[in-house]
C-alpha cells in the first residue's frame, strides 16, 4: 500500500519519531514525577528547581517539538477530508498544551504539580494519537511522505538533538 515511496525510508522515519517521542515522554515522566515527589515532601527549594527545570524543559523542547511538527508533519493530512479533523484535533491539544506550560510557569506548590501532570498526561495522549493515527495515515497516503516531512527536523527526530541518552541504531545520519 506504499504507492511507490521507499517503504524503508517511511519504515525508518516512523521508528525515529516514534524513538524520540519515547525519549521526550520518558524525560516529561522524569521531570513530572520530581515536581510531584517535592511537592508532596513540602520541600520548596527542592520543588522550585524541579518547576524551574521542567518549565525550561517544556520551553526548549515540549513547545519546539509541537510547533515543529505544525507545518511539515500536518501539512499533508490537514490538506485531506479524512485527516483535517484529526489534525485539527490535534492542533487544538498544542494550544492546551502551550497553555498549561504557562500555567506551571506562573504557579507555584500543588498548583504547579497540578499543571505538570496534567502536561505530561495530554502529552503521552497526543504522542499516542500521533503514532498510532496520523503518521501511519502519511506512511499509507499516496502523495504524502512521512521521511520526507520529517527530514532535517532535530525537534521530531531527535537526531543530533544534544539531549539524547540513547544510541541511535540504524538512523540516516547526514554528516
Amino acid at each position: 500500500m506504499n504507492h511507490g515511496k521507499d517503504a524503508a525510508s517511511e519504515a525508518e522515519a516512523l521508528q525515529a519519531v516514534e524513538r524520540h517521542h519515547a525519549h521526550m515522554l520518558k524525560h516529561l515522566n522524569g521531570l513530572v514525577a520530581l515536581l510531584m515527589e517535592a511537592v508532596e515532601a513540602g520541600d520548596t527549594g527542592a520543588e522550585g528547581t524541579a518547576q524551574a527545570t521542567l518549565v525550561d524543559w517544556c520551553d526548549s523542547e515540549l513547545v519546539p517539538h509541537a510547533l515543529a511538527e505544525e507545518g511539515p508533519l500536518y501539512g499533508g493530512p490537514r490538506a485531506t477530508p479524512e485527516g483535517r479533523l484529526l489534525v485539527e484535533g490535534m492542533l487544538a491539544e498544542h494550544r492546551v498544551i502551550v497553555d498549561l506550560v504557562e500555567e506551571l510557569r506562573t504557579s507555584s506548590g500543588l498548583a504547579a504539580a497540578v499543571a505538570g501532570a496534567a502536561i505530561q498526561r495530554l502529552f503521552a495522549m497526543h504522542l499516542d494519537k500521533e503514532n498510532r493515527l496520523l503518521m501511519p495515515y502519511i506512511v499509507d497516503s499516496a502523495g504524502m511522505s512521512l521521511a520526507d516531512s520529517v527530514q532535517g527536523l532535530h525537534e521530531l527526530v531527535g537526531e543530533g538533538g544534544g539531549h539524547h541518552a540513547g544510541t541511535h541504531d540504524g538512523g540516516t545520519h547526514q554528516s
